[in-house]
């Protein structure tokens, strides 16, 4: 599919038909800058006026990603995590662009098949699911979920008997993962056989096996050693009778950029090392913030200022109990930055930035160097898709959810 017929389909994705999408320049090498624009043009032009925060997301920026993905893994097919991001035009854009989808709830398969997506593109992939949720799952027909746990085979026995399983790997340590998922999920090595002996037992096809490295690892080689526990998995399968297993989930973590064509790397090489005599397996992965962190940008508004000395200190919109909460739950880094364009000389001050709640918790940076800012001036959250809005809480009366998000596509 070429870059404009990407860009259709795209634009007439479910979740995206019907709504407004605003076109802007892209220069490769002032992006964030164009964005601002953009952002500008939103802030002067809309009717009625834009006086709350609001995230943008570029559309043209998923497709980017979703093109680059398939250049560095071309043999692993994606299935978006939801939880990341759940935004319909966002799902929409992935599904019309060929991607599955990893869901962990009912609500999030619902929101799923909504827009249209096949049940067969659906993972259902949530170790421990509670029964109403699997009951559910096969009422629709989403017929493959992950365990690591012989109570987890009893209870998808009895909810959801001809559902296919997938044996969740513990992650191997050492990759050095900002969040690391083993100390949840996943089966040690000394597991795997009595986990694949228990599906066997009653009676449930185990169609193949998942692993997490956890999010953000740093030290790829943890790729390679989960797909050789993989293999050692598919083995064991075969040594015990079983039918041949046909799925491998390398799971999710990946960090749009330079880190992820260094995974794919090693993925690539250690596919071929411990797969190439087993082509019929199909290899998917479970991306979240890959798609979403970089296609989203946040614009929060100042609404109130205190002056102490040299120290400026700000309050704005949103906060750590709304999109914010990345900075806490997902190890953000807030960098932020005025939407009025910089005066060349402009003195800074050290500055706070508060979020609107009463909690002193949510403060967003401290001794962060800004130009002077007025009630009514602009901050932009670069990177803001990944764990943002789909964690945000109504407290203290401040929706997240009420966060407008305005349809964009950079050409």
């Amino acid at each position: 599919m070429g870059g404009g017929s990407t860009m259709q389909a795209v634009l007439v994705a479910p979740g995206v038909k019907g709504k407004k999408v605003v076109s802007f320049d892209r220069d490769a090498l002032k992006e964030k800058d164009a964005v601002a624009g953009l952002i500008r043009s939103i802030v002067a032009t809309s009717s009625p006026a834009q006086r709350s925060a609001f995230h943008v997301l570029d559309l043209a920026r998923v497709a980017d990603l979703f093109r680059a993905w398939r250049r560095a893994l071309p043999d692993v097919r994606p299935y978006y995590a939801v939880k990341c991001n759940p935004e319909p035009a966002l799902v929409g854009a992935l599904a019309a662009l060929g991607a599955g989808f990893d869901c962990a709830s009912r609500a999030e398969i619902e929101a799923v098949l909504a827009l249209g997506v096949h049940p067969r593109n659906i993972v259902f992939a949530n170790p421990c699911k509670p029964e109403p949720h699997l009951e559910y799952a096969a009422e629709v027909g989403v017929n493959l979920t992950t365990y690591d746990s012989v109570e987890e085979v009893a209870k998808v026995k009895r909810c959801h008997p001809n559902c296919e399983l997938l044996l969740r790997l513990k992650g191997p340590d050492g990759g050095e993962a900002k969040i690391d998922l083993g100390t949840k999920y996943g089966a040690h090595a000394d597991e795997v056989v009595p986990l694949l002996r228990a599906a066997q037992s009653a009676g449930l096809n185990v169609a193949g096996v998942s692993f997490h490295v956890g999010s953000g690892a740093s030290r790829m080689d943890v790729y390679r050693r989960a797909i050789e526990a993989v293999r050692a998995a598919f083995d064991a399968a075969v040594a015990l009778g079983m039918p041949p297993m046909r799925m491998l989930d390398i799971g999710g973590g990946f960090t749009a950029g330079a880190t992820f064509d260094e995974a794919a790397v090693v993925i690539n090489d250690a596919l071929a090392q411990h797969f190439s005599d087993l082509p019929c397996v199909e290899v998917i992965g479970e991306p979240g913030r890959y798609f979403a962190e970089t296609a989203f940008t946040l614009a929060a508004r100042v609404i109130g200022k205190r002056t102490r000395g040299e120290v400026r200190e700000y309050w704005i919109d949103d906060g750590l109990y709304g999109s914010l909460n990345c900075i806490l739950m997902d190890h953000y880094v807030p960098r932020p930055r005025p939407l009025a364009s910089p005066r060349s000389g402009e003195k800074t001050h050290t500055s706070t930035v508060f979020g609107p709640t009463c909690d002193s918790l949510d403060t967003v940076v401290t001794g962060y160097q800004l130009p002077e800012m007025s009630v009514g001036d602009w901050l932009i959250f670069d990177d803001m898709g990944a764990y943002t809005t789909a964690a945000g809480s109504k407290f203290n009366g401040f929706d997240t959810s009420e966060i407008k998000i305005y349809l964009a596509y950079s050409t």
